[in-house]
């Protein structure tokens, strides 16, 4: 017999970021934690940015962290880890320039993975973890 409480647990749904793609929260809060799921490069409308450059891709990523944290009560300042996913390792200087732009004086841990080609011809994915709150 399963005990499991889902109370705890809050999926989020953020009003300025396209429906999410398959079965998933763009966000869960948890013990007093916010969980970003895999943020890809697709505009608020829905529209995948596929086709543009690396570092239009990489802006509407982060753009759509910041939305996923804020509707979770948390934000960039409270980031505990990023993860990011690039298509190629070449892109990381140009990505690390802007997510350094983004992030400002938070300095979470992080991880670059050099993946190959991810879905849908995405260049960049990223998932973070956050405490949940402000200061």
């Amino acid at each position: 017999m399963s005990t499991k409480n889902t109370t705890d647990i809050q999926p989020v749904a953020p009003a300025g970021l396209a429906a999410p793609g398959g079965h998933y929260s763009h966000a869960t809060v948890a013990n007093g934690f916010v969980f970003v799921s895999g943020q890809l490069p697709i505009a608020p409308d829905g529209t995948r940015l596929a086709k543009a450059s690396f570092e239009q891709q990489a802006q509407q990523v982060l753009e759509n962290v910041a939305a996923a944290l804020a509707a979770a009560g948390s934000g960039i300042d409270r980031l505990v880890q990023v993860r990011v996913y690039l298509d190629d390792i070449e892109n990381w200087p140009a990505f690390n320039t802007l997510y350094a732009e983004w992030a400002g004086d938070a300095r979470p841990s992080r991880a670059i993975v050099p993946t190959g080609p991810l879905h849908f011809g995405f260049k960049v994915e990223v998932e973070v973890v956050a405490l949940a709150g402000s200061r």
